[in-house]
């Protein structure tokens, strides 16, 4: 069960092949089996044993694929931080999941010591570039595979949800070997010539699910630290990429630059999106663009990995005889099942809208420490996405709604009691509202609209800035509204809907 065995080959198959590389440098596999042994070793050293937390906080980087093969080796929990969460919330992570070791970035040095301040499990700082690469020195370079159970706990993956609480998704061993079969099960197994993925998504959360499955059949991973339209696409023609995973931001962005025709990217063959909505006249432009090879795939961080795919030929077909398919997330993927239910948890016949549930191999265990959130998700086997969709009479998912009020922006999630919370901070506001809009950048923009104190002109401006302290970047109101008066129900609770209904006035779907 020990999926770090699996780079261990790798390495002996295919030792000379590059498999990671990144701005600062290249591994081959020989090299990265080597460091993972020895990160392994270091925080073996450090006292840690199997199921001790640690935490990676970092912009892309090599040293983050290198954390999650060691982490696999020696048994350790993983915990994934976003690195666009606040200072506060990185606290919080390492708190909850009681880390003992946090794996770092010179950027994110401050949130880091202020999480060592504050959590009490924390004892160790390794600081990428400086006493990382000491550690890593001075341990031993013996291969490692401590075994593991099916039910070991790997990664503890943080997601707002639909609580609006940070709180961590427990994936198991299973779960993540279910990943490396659904990603492979589609591919050539040990081929003659590597496939280059270009990663530039966080590889500590979507863009990392990829990672396990593509070193196990010794392609190579390539990798930036972050997303500007010509530095991506520069790269794809320079490293001859053939496989890349975005998000409809990143393809919005490609197709609104106007050199986007000067690169050569016909070395591209697939082109992986996901993370959040996409207009279907944007999606007909990117296949226009990029040629028949996009495809789409939906899950979320309690389903581990993706469990729907709407295919290349799906995206073929939508540009041909059915344009609505443009609208589709896809058919069930592999061995997961997917159904639509109601109220009451009955299924429901093909095309009736509902709720979309999940069971499979890859659902999480439940949330860590917190069984009054993890009952209301996981009921009769099944994980309950809170997302609202039929399925037609072909098996194709069609997302209409979100049964809770989640706003899905660039591929990130953000709860607006959160946001709200920050805003009611602010001395000027009396009331506020924080919703999803729409955007052709990012699917859903935050909007904050606001009710002033009598008498208070506000500034939406500094409004906007004093949300800087206490949000992370991408949750953050894009925009203010301000208004006299919120409309509200008989019992004086803010009608949320009314509000976000407003600025969905003749979209197709509300999501």
């Amino acid at each position: 069960m020990n999926l770090g065995y699996l780079v261990t080959r790798a390495a002996r198959y295919w030792g000379a092949r590059v498999a990671v590389k990144d701005d600062f440098k290249t591994l081959t596999y020989s090299e990265l089996e080597d460091r993972t042994n020895r990160l392994a070793h270091a925080l073996s050293d450090l006292g840690l044993s199997k199921g001790d937390r640690v935490a990676v906080l970092a912009w892309n980087r090599s040293e983050i694929v290198e954390a999650e093969v060691a982490l696999f080796k020696g048994g350790f929990t993983r915990v994934p931080i976003n690195a666009r969460l606040s200072e506060d919330e990185v606290a919080h992570v390492c708190r909850d999941s009681a880390v003992k070791v946090l794996l770092t970035d010179q950027a994110h040095l401050a949130a880091a010591e202020k999480a060592l301040a504050g959590a009490d499990s924390l004892t160790t700082l390794l600081v990428m570039g400086d006493s990382y690469e000491t550690a890593l020195q001075q341990a031993a370079i013996t291969p490692v595979c401590v075994d593991l159970n099916p039910d070991d706990v790997m990664v503890h993956h943080y997601t707002s949800g639909s609580s609006g609480v940070l709180k961590a998704a427990m994936q198991t061993a299973r779960n993540r070997r279910e990943i490396l079969r659904k990603i492979t099960f589609r591919s050539r197994l040990f081929p003659d010539t590597p496939e280059v993925f270009l990663h530039v998504g966080p590889i500590t959360h979507v863009s990392g699910m990829a990672l396990m499955p593509l070193l196990s059949q010794g392609h190579t991973n390539v990798i930036l630290s972050r997303f500007d339209v010509d530095h991506y696409l520069s790269t794809a023609q320079r490293e001859k990429v053939t496989q890349t995973y975005l998000v409809p931001t990143m393809i919005n962005r490609i197709l609104a630059a106007p050199n986007r025709g000067e690169f050569d990217l016909s070395a591209l063959k697939m082109i992986r999106y996901g993370a959040a909505p996409i207009s279907p006249a944007r999606l007909r432009e990117a296949v226009a663009f990029f040629g028949p090879i996009l495809n789409q795939s939906y899950g979320a961080g309690e389903t581990c990995s993706s469990v729907t795919i709407l295919t290349e030929a799906d995206h073929a077909l939508a540009m041909t005889d059915r344009p609505e398919l443009f609208q589709s997330c896809g058919r069930a993927l592999f061995e997961t099942e997917v159904k639509v239910v109601g109220e009451a948890g009955q299924d429901l016949p093909a095309n009736q809208p509902g709720e979309l549930v999940v069971r499979g191999d890859d659902v999480m265990a439940g949330y860590y420490n917190a069984p009054e959130l993890t009952a209301p998700v996981l009921k009769d086997g099944y994980y309950h996405t809170g997302d609202i969709a039929y399925i037609d009479d072909t098996g194709y998912i069609f997302i209409v709604d979100r049964k809770k009020d989640m706003i899905v922006t660039g591929g990130f999630n953000v709860y607006p009691n959160e946001v709200e919370h920050a805003l009611f901070e602010h001395p000027d506001v009396f009331e506020a509202c924080v919703v999803g809009v729409p955007d052709q950048d990012l699917g859903e923009a935050v909007k904050a609209v606001v009710v002033p104190r009598a008498g208070i002109d506000i500034d939406s401006d500094g409004l906007i800035a004093h949300c800087k302290d206490k949000l992370g970047k991408f949750k953050r109101p894009h925009s203010v509204d301000v208004v006299p008066e919120l409309p509200k129900n008989d019992a004086g609770k803010i009608l949320r809907r009314v509000v976000r209904d407003g600025y969905w006035a003749g979209a197709d779907r509300k999501v």
